[in-house]
């Protein structure tokens, strides 16, 4: 009978949009590439795909995988996957054939869905039996009738739903497992905190391996907005989007926004509205953020998430349009509990730097097949993220820097994104990096690397601005400029900085 309670109290990403799918048969769920899927439609390619998978033997807790471009069967796998208790494991079509034979084998795939262009690069890490999307997609379960089963095989409250890789810096990736629980919770959030409408629109175009396009595309149909899915950054795409639909939350990524403003200047083209644009404002130039923000007419999201956690543990907190920010402090969310803590666990005085501890309903479910690792970052029953933190005495929170990526400079902890967001304050900055140095008298010191906006800005004029703005300890050694499109970025639009530091090796002989 408790068993029984407990069930009642749950929710699946399936049963929400099935039930928004037969309460709004007609109204858009996708567009892709000049045509619409109803959301009658949408329901009856997903329960024929879902049949179809237990036809060939997937049962609840298998592992899916797919390796595509964003498309609409990416979409309806993981929704036929949540009526079969299934798991999708997210494939990054980026990644060196070594790092993609470890996310194949580690999840251990029953099946895999493959783009055809992208099938050799399968076939070359992994035997997996495979279904091309198109065609192949299209006819699986075709005949069998919708099976009865759908929605009733979720093995548990935690049922897990997607596996995501992290973009790790030097180690391979880790496949972050998000369950049925955590994704409706970050569809509540992500309403509750940008307040979002259930008709509003999403603009689908980062990588659907990423949690910006997952997250948020199946949140849109488990509410009964439409998915607009673009395949890549393709910023005219997105201009013309903003004509056709009101926006919810407009996915801007560092790295893209300065050909987003150049598109959008050049087409002014009528926008419906949007709630809100961008995220992780810290890694962003200010005067982009100005200039995005006047242009669209909408605030920008000066949050702090992850794939780990969603957008919490820091959302809710808005940019007003036409500011280029001199603060950006944090709100922590209403749906987490965060601690600042030291090595040892104890909570960080006000204005000391502190690894950041969440607990809260949007959190993963662990590392797939990493005990040893999950072991260390929930100890004590929180998701220690692994990146560092201030507290303001009125509650609100800075980011500091990832926590593994520390310079040591004459025994001082150096944070690289504390020299970062001073440089990205001058508005001839496009983008800033600061990586660390072998310094035979200090041990390391960091050396920043600089892309300019428009005419080059003189290194003396920046190193001003530092001297200025940071403690001595804290200011770059030196100041390389390079071009804008040098900085290695992972899929989330973060640069790189082990790659830069391999950079500044090989220069340095």
């Amino acid at each position: 009978m408790q068993d029984e309670v407990l069930a009642a109290g749950q929710a699946d990403v399936y049963g929400l949009f099935r039930t928004c799918a037969v309460r709004q048969r007609e109204a858009a769920a996708i567009e892709y590439e000049g045509r619409t899927i109803s959301y009658g439609a949408l329901l009856a390619r997903v329960d024929r795909a879902a049949t179809g998978l237990l036809a060939r033997g997937v049962r609840p807790g298998d592992r899916v995988a797919i390796l595509a471009h964003n498309r609409p069967e990416y979409i309806e796998l993981q929704l036929a996957a949540a009526a079969v208790g299934a798991i999708v494991a997210c494939l990054n079509w980026r990644l060196a054939p070594v790092e993609l034979r470890h996310c194949v084998e580690l999840v251990e795939p029953v099946l895999a869905v493959v783009e055809p262009a992208l099938r050799p690069a399968l076939a070359e890490v992994a035997a997996v039996p495979a279904i091309e999307t198109g065609a192949d997609w299209d006819a699986l379960g075709e005949g069998l009738g919708r099976d009865p089963r759908l929605g009733a095989l979720l093995p548990g409250g935690e049922a897990g739903l997607t596996i995501l890789y992290t973009s790790g810096t030097t180690g391979l990736p880790k496949g972050a497992l998000i369950s049925h629980r955590a994704h409706v919770a970050r569809a509540a959030v992500f309403a509750a905190e940008l307040a979002l409408r259930d008709t509003d629109a999403f603009v689908a175009w980062a990588p659907m391996f990423h949690m910006a396009s997952t997250d948020h595309m199946l949140a849109t149909l488990m509410r009964g907005g439409t998915v607009v899915v673009i395949d890549g950054f393709d910023p005219a795409a997105i201009n013309r989007a903003l004509a056709r639909h009101v926006i919810g939350w407009l996915v801007m990524m560092p790295g893209v926004i300065e050909a987003f403003i150049a598109t959008r200047e050049a087409e002014p083209l009528p926008i419906r509205g949007i709630r809100a644009c961008g995220a992780m404002a810290d890694l962003v130039p200010r005067h982009q953020i100005a200039a995005l923000t006047r242009l669209l007419g909408t605030p920008y999201v000066n949050s702090f998430g992850a794939t780990e956690t969603g957008l919490p543990p820091a959302s809710g907190a808005l940019i007003e349009v036409g500011v280029a920010p001199t603060d950006l402090g944090k709100r922590i969310s209403s749906f987490c509990h965060v601690r600042l803590v030291d090595p040892d666990d104890n909570d960080v005085p006000d204005g000391e730097p502190g690894e950041m501890a969440v607990r809260g309903p949007t959190l993963f479910s662990g590392y797939w097949n990493a005990a040893e690792t999950n072991a260390r970052d929930f100890r004590g029953g929180m998701f220690h993220m692994g990146d560092v933190f201030r507290r303001r005495p009125d509650g609100r929170i800075d980011f500091v820097d990832r926590l593994k990526y520390m310079i040591k400079s004459g025994g001082e902890n150096v944070y690289p994104a504390e020299i970062e967001s001073v440089l990205l304050g001058h508005p001839g900055v496009a983008e800033a990096a600061v990586v660390k140095a072998a310094d035979p008298h200090w041990g390391e010191r960091p050396v920043a690397f600089v892309a300019c906006s428009g005419p080059e800005v003189a290194a003396d004029e920046l190193m001003a601005l530092c001297r200025a703005r940071l403690a001595g300890y804290k200011r770059p050694r030196e100041i390389r400029f390079i071009r804008f499109e040098e900085f290695p970025r992972s899929t989330s639009g973060k640069v790189q900085r082990h790659a830069l530091e391999a950079r500044l090796r090989a220069s340095s002989g």
